[in-house]
């Protein structure tokens, strides 16, 4: 059951980037996002009330749902949207992946679990991974707003896991947890865009409204709560294995259909970021894989 979500998370994150490429520059990056997540919550409360499954949620653990669904449906994603206006959906899948160190060094934060060896050795050669992507290290030639644009989506989508389980700890379960803070996520995106006098009108283009609902529901609903699923059976650093294959499927896709041309420079950053995750988190010699249950 663990493999075939684990497979499944890979599959629809590493197709919403291309999903996500088709829709920016048609719209406002938060209006997309805010009809994103308002349809994927509509769906997700239906599925909750026709099963049975909605459940009333205490206010104070709101104090943890609303900063989880600012990083993680609201913020996170206004940062990733405007990368892709600037750099190849392929591209900002790969520093995407880099929320797996993210995620060891948020749990350092947070829960005081120090990082390995391999874990600060896998980090800095990331590090100069994206580096080399943007013309940092001398080899690359991409935008350095749009890597930063990158990496700050990432950093709160990892602050955002945390927090999750945070909001488990408090007896949420996940179903109604992705629920509210989608919720969260749609009232921030719908403030912040109001305070800053931009449209939330969408798109009548049937590509923007097909990547539309890709997005929201596939995308969405379905991979999120896989996702999820991972971090709180498996741990947030396992589940996080899946933004390492999740970019090769981007990447592919980048390549057949956006036309992208990589240099040299590119494909050593790349591969770079790739290696750092793996020396991080890939264990040999019979350790645990990440699609196996292990501590929460």
């Amino acid at each position: 059951m663990l493999g075939l979500l684990f497979l499944c998370v890979v599959v629809i994150w590493g197709t919403t980037w291309f999903a996500i490429h088709v829709q920016v520059g048609v719209t406002m990056p938060g209006a997309a996002i805010f009809w994103r997540f308002l349809i994927a919550a509509a769906a997700m409360g239906l599925w909750l009330c026709l099963s049975g499954r909605l459940r009333p949620v205490p206010w104070r653990t709101h104090l943890w749902l609303a900063p989880m669904g600012a990083c993680m449906f609201s913020c996170n994603f206004l940062a990733i949207y405007r990368s892709e206006t600037m750099l190849a959906s392929g591209t900002v899948s790969v520093i995407f992946s880099l929320a797996t160190l993210f995620n060891t060094l948020n749990q350092w934060l947070f829960f005081r679990l120090r990082p390995s060896a391999r874990g600060i050795a896998g980090g800095c050669i990331a590090i100069c991974g994206v580096a080399c992507l943007t013309g940092l290290g001398g080899v690359g030639g991409i935008s350095h707003t749009g890597a930063v644009l990158a990496m700050t989506g990432t950093f709160l989508f990892s602050c955002g896991n945390i927090l999750s389980r945070r909001v488990a700890m408090a007896g949420v379960d996940l179903p109604n947890a992705v629920f509210r803070g989608m919720l969260w996520g749609c009232l921030v995106l719908g403030l912040s865009q109001a305070i800053r006098g931009e449209s939330l009108a969408g798109s009548t283009d049937p590509a923007w409204i097909a990547a539309l609902l890709y997005l929201a529901l596939p995308g969405s609903v379905v991979a999120f709560l896989a996702y999820l699923h991972l971090v709180h059976r498996i741990g947030a650093d396992r589940a996080a294995y899946t933004t390492i294959l999740s970019p090769v499927v981007a990447l592919l896709i980048s390549i057949l259909f956006e036309g992208t041309r990589w240099t040299s420079g590119m494909t050593l950053g790349v591969g770079l970021v790739l290696a750092g995750n793996l020396i991080t988190f890939v264990r040999l010699g019979g350790a645990r894989s990440p699609s196996r249950t292990g501590p929460s």
